[in-house]
C-alpha cells in the first residue's frame, strides 16, 4: 500500500457555506458529498476552490457496501466519475448498509454491518467489487450507530483490520463517531486506536453531535466538543493524519465560528507526537474468497429483519435491544421529514407550517417505508394525504394537488381524479 497524499485541514463543503469556505484562510482541502454534485456541471465556488490548488475528495453516502447485495454498478460509476471530474487522490464511503433488497427498503441512513465473519466475508468482496471499479483508492469510514448486532464474532479492532488485510482498502476515521459508539455501545476509542492499523488512515473525520437520554445523536450541526477533540488527540499521539476535516451538515454556524473550529483541529493536529510515516500495509496476496451466495443470503436476512422492524413497524428481531431500536426508529423517521421538507419545501407551506407538516409525515412514516430516495417520499406522503381526502381545506388540497401533478407527471391517484372532476362540476 503506497503512503496516502498529504491533504492537511480541510472542511466539508455544503451549498449553504459556500461562500463563508470560499473565504477560510490557509483551507488545504474540501469533501463534497458525491451524491450531492454532478460531474459536468460542478458548483461555480468549487471551480474556484480547484483553481486555487484547494483538493476536492467526493464522499459517497448510498453506495451501502456493507449490504447483503453486490455494490451497483451505476452507483459505483457514478462515483468513479466524481473522483475524476473533481481530480481527487481518493474516493470514500461507510462500512454501512443502507436497503435490502428482499424486502425492498430503504434507509435513508446508514446502519452498522454485523461483525460476524459471514459480514466479512460479504464486505471484502463487495469492496474487492469497489476497486476494480473505481479510478482512484477506496477509503471507507467507520460510522456511528444506536443499536449492537447480537452474537457478533470480532470486536471493532478485529473487523477493521482484517478488512484492510484482505482488501488493502483504506481507512477514513471519523473520532466523532468513536465517541458516539462509546457513549451509545461502550466501545473505547482508545482500545480501538490501539487495534486498527493506523498505517492504512486515508484521513479523518471530526464533527459535533449532541447527547439525550444517554444517547449520542452525531448530528453534525453543533459545535466539535472537547471530548471528541480529546479523541482526536489521542489518534495523533499514534500516527499523523495524512488530512483531518470538519463536518457540519446543519445549523450553520457563520464563518467566523467554522474558522475558529479549524483553529482548534490544527492545534489538536500540531502537537501530537505520532509516527509521521507509518510502516505500510501488509496485505494478504490474491483475492479474498469469494463470500458464497449462502453467506449473502444469511446476511441478507439479518439486514432485512432490522432494516423492516425501523422502517415498517415488524417485531424487533430476537436479541436487539428493543428500547435502541425503537430510538433508532424514530431517528430516522425525523431524519425523513427534515430531508423531505428541504427537497419539497413548499410542502410545509401547504399543510400549515412546519410542526403541522412534521405531525403528517410523521404519521405517515409509522407504516410507509421510503421507496427510492427523499425525493420519491415526498411525492409518496402527497399522494397518501390526498387519497385520504387531506389535508381537510379545500384551498390547501387544491394547491397540493396541483404541487404532485407537477412533480409527478403522470394521472393523479383515483380518489383524487373523482375529486377534481366533482369540483369542476360545482364550477360549472
Amino acid at each position: 500500500m503506497k503512503p496516502m497524499a498529504r491533504l492537511g485541514v480541510g472542511i466539508g463543503w455544503r451549498p449553504e457555506i459556500a461562500e463563508a469556505v470560499e473565504r477560510l484562510e490557509g483551507l488545504d482541502w474540501v469533501e463534497v458529498v458525491a451524491e450531492n454534485v454532478c460531474p459536468g456541471h460542478l458548483p461555480d465556488s468549487l471551480l474556484r476552490l480547484r483553481e486555487r490548488g484547494v483538493r476536492i475528495v467526493p464522499h459517497g453516502v448510498s453506495l451501502g457496501i456493507g449490504g447483503a447485495d453486490r455494490p451497483d454498478a451505476g452507483k459505483l460509476a457514478a462515483l468513479g466519475e466524481r473522483a475524476v471530474a473533481l481530480g481527487a487522490p481518493v474516493v470514500t464511503e461507510h462500512i454501512a448498509f443502507v436497503r435490502t433488497s428482499s424486502p425492498a427498503l430503504e434507509a435513508g441512513h446508514l446502519l452498522p454491518v454485523p461483525r460476524t465473519r459471514d459480514a466479512l466475508a460479504v464486505l471484502c468482496e463487495n469492496v474487492r467489487i469497489a476497486q476494480d471499479a473505481l479510478p482512484v483508492p477506496l477509503a471507507l469510514e467507520n460510522i456511528a450507530a444506536l443499536v449492537s448486532w447480537p452474537g457478533e464474532d470480532l470486536t471493532e479492532g478485529q473487523f477493521l483490520t482484517e478488512l484492510v488485510e484482505r482488501t488493502g482498502v483504506r481507512l477514513l476515521v471519523d473520532v466523532a463517531n468513536l465517541h458516539t459508539n462509546r457513549v451509545n455501545r461502550g466501545e473505547d476509542p482508545a482500545a480501538v486506536l490501539d487495534s486498527i492499523p493506523l498505517e492504512a488512515l486515508a484521513y479523518v473525520h471530526v464533527a459535533g453531535g449532541v447527547e439525550r437520554d444517554g444517547v449520542w445523536h452525531d448530528t453534525h450541526a453543533r459545535p466539535v466538543p472537547p471530548v471528541v477533540l480529546d479523541v482526536l488527540a489521542g489518534l495523533r499521539e499514534r500516527v499523523d493524519p495524512p488530512g483531518v476535516l470538519l463536518e457540519r451538515d446543519d445549523d450553520f454556524p457563520e464563518g467566523e465560528e467554522l474558522a475558529g473550529e479549524l483553529e482548534r483541529i490544527r492545534a489538536v493536529v500540531g502537537t501530537g507526537t505520532g509516527k509521521a510515516a507509518p510502516a505500510p500495509v501488509v496485505v494478504r496476496d490474491g483475492a479474498p474468497e469469494p463470500a458464497g451466495e449462502a453467506a449473502r443470503t444469511r446476511v441478507g436476512l439479518g439486514q432485512a429483519a432490522l432494516l423492516s422492524a425501523l422502517v415498517a413497524g415488524t417485531p424487533v428481531p430476537e436479541g436487539f435491544d428493543r428500547q435502541r431500536v425503537r430510538v433508532q426508529a424514530r431517528a430516522l423517521a425525523a431524519k425523513r421529514a427534515s430531508v423531505v421538507a428541504k427537497v419539497a419545501p413548499e410542502l410545509p407551506g401547504i399543510l400549515g407550517g412546519p410542526e403541522a407538516f412534521r405531525t403528517a409525515f410523521l404519521e405517515y412514516a409509522r407504516r410507509r417505508p421510503m421507496r427510492d430516495g427523499y425525493r420519491r417520499d415526498a411525492l409518496d406522503f402527497a399522494e397518501h394525504l390526498l387519497i385520504r381526502d387531506l389535508p381537510q381545506d379545500p384551498a390547501a388540497r387544491r394547491r397540493l394537488t396541483a404541487w404532485w401533478r407537477e412533480r409527478a407527471g403522470v394521472r393523479p391517484p383515483r380518489r383524487i381524479v373523482r375529486w377534481v372532476r366533482a369540483l369542476a362540476g360545482r364550477r360549472r
